[in-house]
């Protein structure tokens, strides 16, 4: 049966994230569909989680990866859309565990001419390693009161774990919060990925995402705010790799792609 959603999740060197990850995809309401997993250069750790995870899991997976070079996420990415075998594409990262409607809210929203953008809802350190393969799939981690009871404190955000039906359409609809493509959980066509020519390799951690998605903007492409229909739960990390400078570089390019209206990234999966 011809699958109807690629899911691309991206990955460096995190196997016990990765797995549970899978694991949540293990869940979905909604399952026709693939993983492609973006793989930056992983060692042999992920190759094996994902070759044990394969023989567990109902969906299918493609390991995309090439060598470790420094960040290049952009690049797999870029590899990863061209190995879809689908119309549509979600793209999210191995460390976001999928509620069990996670898939099936992105098709519910999709729309020609438009990419849904949607969040997470971030995990402690403790809690993030303390989450076992049965917390998944009982669905334990996405209930307020098990969270509360390993620490989670009262917030405003935990709407995104409990906001269902007219009140996840109303904060939705009144959320200050931009909609913007979010490497973590964003989904679109992929014909409208391959026309902006997908990702600009030159960017480097820090908003990557962003200016794929403000190059879609400038191609016509409208958003969809979906940051409280669409739940996952990010499981926390260190962060060594970032350096401001390339911070720095990225916001230039950015700021290029927005003065010029830009559409076609030069350094993207074409190249010339």
């Amino acid at each position: 049966m011809k699958k109807d959603i690629s899911i691309i999740i991206s990955t460096y060197n995190s196997p016990e994230w990765l797995k549970k990850v899978l694991y949540g995809y293990a869940t979905q309401t909604y399952r026709n569909f693939e993983v492609v997993i973006a793989d930056d250069g992983s060692d042999e750790r992920t190759k094996n989680c994902i070759a044990q995870i394969q023989k567990e899991v109902f969906y299918p997976i493609i390991h995309v990866w090439h060598e470790d070079n420094g960040f290049q996420k952009t690049i797999i990415l870029n590899k990863s859309i061209l190995a879809t075998t689908t119309a549509y594409i979600l793209m999210t990262d191995g460390d976001c565990i999928p509620r069990e409607d996670f898939i099936e809210q992105h098709i519910k929203h999709r729309e020609e001419g438009y990419f849904l953008s949607g969040g997470y809802y971030k995990l402690p350190m403790d809690l993030s390693e303390k989450i076992s393969k049965k917390d998944i799939y009982s669905g334990k981690i996405f209930d307020l009161n098990w969270l509360k009871q390993n620490g989670i404190k009262h917030s405003f955000k935990n709407n995104k774990l409990v906001a269902t039906g007219l009140k996840s359409w109303l904060l939705n609809y009144t959320t200050p919060t931009t909609a913007s493509w979010n490497g973590h959980n964003a989904s679109g066509w992929k014909s409208d990925f391959l026309a902006v020519n997908g990702f600009d390799e030159r960017m480097q951690y820090g908003g990557e995402d962003r200016e794929f998605g403000e190059r879609l903007m400038n191609f016509g492409i409208q958003t969809k705010q979906i940051r409280y229909s669409t739940v996952c739960v990010h499981l926390d990390h260190a962060r060594g790799y970032v350096k401001p400078e390339m911070i720095q570089k990225n916001l230039q390019i950015r700021k290029e792609t927005k003065d010029s209206k830009r559409t076609w990234a030069e350094f993207g999966i074409e190249k010339k």
